[in-house]
């Protein structure tokens, strides 16, 4: 008697990946519900046991852009481009706040979420992902802060730009998202065997933020021997397009800002195919 064949028909048959370039986007958007849930799981853990919630991503810009305006501005005497230093350190501070918080989430991508890997499966793709989402909706609030901030001092110098250029400021934090993503899975991808690479991020970022006009102007750097390296710094065409596109101050420099969208490409792609090979074996070296 032959035993009977079972024709059940399965809705998701899990392989192994063949190749390293096998991504596999479309199921990264086949679990954007997933997507959804640890958006609101990061953002919900973050604050239900603080008392304001919220309310610390207004404190933490308006006390930076203190100290930067009394440490650049009143003890440096660093210009800034005619715009009013609030806002000018404001800004910078608001754009380079969401870079540096999608870069040292995401690089935490295998360490943090080894539990849940190791038990459940899903695109791990969709950890990074939604931790680059969860920071944009904390960048909504510091924009939120910087705007009210814009519409004061307009009313106070009856000047308040808005203009084409605003039409630039979704694609200049589309870019930092996709540089903090990028390099933030090509350090996660690494740090699952070398553990060191935790602490030197953390005051790397901080240096890096001084190689990047957050806290001056590019003009401010002509007559320096080291301005080309700060010009050739990706973020700084990033930073300044963002204040040129609020402000319409600056300069308009398409060529680096091309510069830095190819740097972007690159270093995401990069990226995914190192964090596609290690997701395959990190749980024997986590």
């Amino acid at each position: 008697m032959k035993p009977e064949t079972s024709n059940t028909d399965w809705d998701l048959i899990i392989e192994p990946k063949t190749s390293l370039f096998d991504l596999r986007l479309k199921e990264v958007w086949k679990y954007r519900d997933l997507l959804v849930l640890f958006v609101r799981r990061d953002f919900v853990a973050a604050y239900k046991q603080t008392i304001l919630g919220p309310v610390w991503h207004f404190i933490q810009p308006i006390f930076t852009t203190i100290m930067f305006t009394l440490v650049f501005g009143k003890i440096a005497g660093i210009p800034t481009d005619g715009i009013p230093s609030v806002l000018f350190y404001m800004s910078g501070i608001t754009i380079w706040n969401y870079f540096s918080a999608c870069l040292t989430s995401t690089s935490n991508t295998f360490l943090s979420n080894a539990g849940i890997f190791g038990k459940v499966y899903f695109p791990r793709l969709i950890s990074p992902l939604s931790t680059v989402t969860s920071n944009l909706v904390k960048f909504g609030i510091q924009f939120l802060l910087l705007l009210a901030f814009m519409i004061y001092f307009g009313i106070a110098d009856g000047n308040f730009h808005f203009g084409v250029s605003w039409l630039l400021i979704p694609v200049l934090v589309i870019m930092m998202a996709m540089m903090g993503l990028g390099l933030g899975i090509i350090i996660s991808s690494m740090t699952t065997k070398y553990r060191d690479l935790n602490i030197l991020l953390g005051f790397g970022v901080q240096l890096l933020m001084y190689a990047t006009p957050v806290a001056y102007p590019m003009s401010f750097l002509k007559s320096k021997s080291y301005a080309a390296w700060i010009q050739w710094n990706p973020l700084s065409p990033i930073v300044e397009m963002f204040r040129y596109s609020l402000f319409g101050e600056g300069t308009f420099d398409g060529w680096h800002l091309l510069y830095s969208f190819g740097f972007i490409v690159i270093v995401l792609f990069i990226g995914l195919l190192m964090f596609n090979k290690v997701e395959k074996t990190f749980m024997d070296t986590v």
